[in-house]
């Protein structure tokens, strides 16, 4: 059974699980915004090649490794971790799950953000 919290709790436990990642990695975020939304959108499954329900959250933008370019100019638009609640939701049956899962899809994204691939980030699982 789906466990379910409003969207400003949702914000608030995505917001205490960006702040638990260690100092050290945040001090390289650039640029980088977090949104929560529903589900992800149609673009975003065909780039993924996936389906609605199994896509938990997704890094867009230019990973941090390849940020640095011949003039050192700063990318203008920012880069941004989506995490997708509902699905995120229907997968916890209450809010300690919740919690570990949202932690557990930011830090995945992160892991994109800092340029690993999905192969990478399931050595590190």
């Amino acid at each position: 059974m789906a466990f379910r919290v409003s969207r400003e709790r949702f914000e608030r436990l995505a917001g205490d699980a960006l702040e638990l990642l260690p100092d050290e990695y945040k001090t390289y975020f650039e640029n980088i915004t977090i949104i929560v939304e529903d589900y992800p959108d149609k673009e975003d499954l065909r780039r993924m090649n996936t389906k609605k329900e199994h896509l938990l959250g997704l890094f867009s933008g230019v990973p941090y490794p390849h940020k640095r370019g011949f003039f050192d100019v700063p990318y203008p638009l920012p880069d941004r971790i989506m995490l997708f609640q509902k699905n995120i939701e229907s997968i916890c049956s209450n809010e300690k799950e919740l919690v570990e899962q949202i932690r557990k899809t930011l830090i995945h994204e992160v892991g994109h953000y800092f340029g690993l691939s999905e192969r990478d980030l399931r050595e590190y699982e």
